[in-house]
């Protein structure tokens, strides 16, 4: 009984110690560098956000929300597609809703990203694919076979998230159940992949989400190693940035500027949070702020991205929200 209660006393006074240093690590910084944007969306001109996962901003400032609509995150996972709409496009500008689609598609919506030319891709968590749109919903490509999981290049286990470099490579985080990186050609056809398990440089533990720079560097969320790891476009690790500087990194954009926005969704079960974090090309945290709504309302980071104009987007996966920061 003795060495049980010791034991749980250990527990928590690690517990505490880790969360006193990570607030230690980040006290002082400046959380002025943004600003909420409490006027956007404009109205809710569409049925409410389900569990909002998925984020992205293409060139003409149209804002690409990924949700689920009534579904929520339980295991197992569901086989059957969702009715509702799960796509969102809103204006960047004032937040009015453009247009929506994706009645009938997903089983599990995740993460959404856009690449250079507008084109909309998303991964289902549910059906173990990776699709490609164009901004109206028009289905152009398909990767992973639907209903199958596996980690060869026909297959996918649970994908997270999409990125894209200037040479028209894609990049899939297969983060659920796999824990790697698979690279394609712009048409889809399989290059390369990297990542196992573990810990350690190029190894993986939920690779959750994934974003490209101009250098050519790859950043990935290691989400439960709490840490980004930065790799060039071949998958060769250069180097890792680690908590507390990006705490529990769910999500990753980078700016026009070079600069890199972490959404850190904290720790489940208790201690979840939405905290931006804006750090520079050295990996050096320059900002941050926490994005609440009310003391009744959980919060979840789960994604992030920047617009053409600066302006960053969060979506919440339990406060089913998204959010709209300004750069001051």
């Amino acid at each position: 009984m003795n060495f049980l209660a010791n034991f749980w006393d250990n527990l928590f006074s690690a517990i505490c110690a880790s969360l006193m240093s990570v607030c230690a690590a980040d006290a002082g910084l400046p959380e002025h560098l943004f600003s909420i944007d409490r006027s956007w969306p404009e109205s809710e001109q569409h049925a409410p956000f389900g569990q909002a996962t998925g984020v992205g901003v293409d060139s003409l400032n149209r804002v690409f929300v990924f949700h689920r609509a009534g579904r929520e995150w339980r295991k197992p996972v569901p086989t059957e597609t969702i009715s509702a709409d799960t796509v969102y496009v809103l204006d960047g500008d004032r937040g009015t809703l453009l247009d929506s689609w994706g009645s009938g598609l997903f089983t599990m919506p995740h993460g959404l990203s856009v690449d250079t030319d507008n084109n909309i891709w998303v991964t289902d968590v549910g059906s173990h694919q990776v699709h490609k749109f164009t901004p109206d919903g028009k289905l152009l490509l398909t990767l992973g076979q639907s209903g199958e999981q596996g980690s060869d290049e026909f297959h996918f286990a649970q994908p997270t998230d999409v990125a894209f470099d200037d040479d028209g490579g894609v990049y899939v985080s297969d983060g659920y159940l796999n824990t790697r990186v698979v690279k394609f050609s712009k048409d889809g056809n399989f290059l390369f992949q990297w990542g196992t398990g573990g810990d350690g440089p190029g190894q993986f533990d939920l690779p959750h989400g994934i974003a490209t720079d101009k250098l050519g560097r790859v950043y990935v969320a290691d989400r439960s190693n709490s840490r980004i790891q930065v790799f060039s476009i071949d998958g060769e690790f250069m180097e890792e940035w680690k908590r507390p500087h990006v705490g529990r990194p769910y999500g990753v954009d980078v700016s026009p500027s070079g600069d890199v926005f972490v959404i850190d969704g904290g720790d489940q079960p208790f201690w979840t949070k939405t905290r931006v974090r804006k750090l520079d090309g050295e990996g050096t945290l320059t900002g941050l702020v926490d994005l609440v709504f009310d003391d009744a309302t959980p919060v979840l980071g789960h994604d992030i991205a920047i617009g053409p104009d600066g302006a960053i987007y969060v979506v919440d996966a339990w406060a089913n929200k998204v959010q709209k920061l300004l750069p001051n």
